[in-house]
């Protein structure tokens, strides 16, 4: 699988999940539906207030910058060379892209998917003690190493701007937000 270039505006969409309930994976599916201001129809994390179960039980009241988690299909061939074994919804992302660094956007990216659906970036997902628990040593793999670039690479959240459906092998494009460059915060 080509690595994705920094700059790059498009890619596709590999593969979709969601879970009604609060599992850590996702089971794949035929297509989701991403609705304005909730997040993905069906989905524990779906809502206008936090539902991260940590976060929801400390300040339920918090508004959900988690909706849609969305993780570079490429990570998986980067764990499969260090002997772990990882697919689509595994890590309990929604959307699966490929051709597109996701942790190097900047803040407020949209992100349009498919014909109608449009996410917009928060943050990055901040890998957990629960990563480990699917696959002993696996937290030290999406932790980053380097001096520059993002600290974790398990993907990043955003919430839902336009609604619509969205299924593997539809595109995925960047739009870049038009303000000075701020890097994604850990969410």
């Amino acid at each position: 699988m080509p690595k994705p270039h920094p700059l790059s505006l498009e890619g596709t969409v590999v593969a979709v999940a969601a879970d009604r309930g609060h599992h850590f994976s996702k089971p794949p599916q035929d297509r989701i539906v991403l609705e304005e201001g909730h997040g993905v129809q069906d989905d524990a994390h779906a809502g206008p207030f936090v539902r991260h179960r940590y976060l929801a039980r400390r300040r339920p009241r918090l508004p959900n910058l988690r909706q849609v988690h969305l993780i570079p299909s490429e990570l998986f061939a980067t764990l499969l060379k260090a002997g772990f074994e990882v697919g689509a919804g595994d890590l309990g992302e929604n959307i699966s892209t490929a051709g597109l660094a996701l942790e190097r956007m900047p803040l407020g990216t949209l992100i349009e998917l498919g014909p109608m659906a449009i996410v917009e970036l928060t943050g990055l997902r901040t890998p957990c003690v629960l990563i480990d628990r699917f696959r002993a040593g696996l937290k030290q793999q999406v932790l980053s190493s380097a001096e520059t670039g993002p600290p974790f690479k398990s993907g990043v959240l955003g919430v839902v701007r336009a609604g619509g459906m969205v299924a593997a092998g539809d595109t995925a494009r960047i739009r870049l937000p038009s303000s000075s460059f701020r890097p994604l915060p850990a969410v």
